[in-house]
């Protein structure tokens, strides 16, 4: 799974919060898929992205190279966007689980 996907998943589960947000991310391998540089897409889902949500799963993933969050006009800033291309698009987990991180 996609950091990307990852971050934009919540649980339907009744009772778990406004939102089921964010779900916890229990992976047994980590993988890097290679995808292609789109600026463009990377710097629209920019403002979709749930900063702390990304940031567990990352530290959970032992990944270091993640921004704290976005930098003022990174929709100019190639090293930036490349940053969260690789993040978001080309770290995949698999197999995973995700459970809700409200959940014993």
């Amino acid at each position: 799974m996609k950091l990307l996907t990852h971050n934009l998943l919540s649980s339907h589960v009744r009772g778990v919060g406004p939102r089921g947000f964010p779900l916890r991310l229990q992976a047994t391998e980590v993988r890097i898929n290679p995808v292609e540089f789109n600026p463009d897409f990377v710097a629209r889902m920019i403002p979709k992205v749930e900063w702390a949500a990304l940031l567990e799963a990352a530290d959970t993933l032992h990944l270091v190279e993640v921004p704290k969050g976005p930098i003022e006009g990174y929709e100019h800033d190639e090293k930036f966007l490349r940053q969260m291309h690789h993040v978001l698009l080309e770290v995949r987990t698999g197999p995973s689980l995700a459970s809700l991180a409200t959940a014993g």
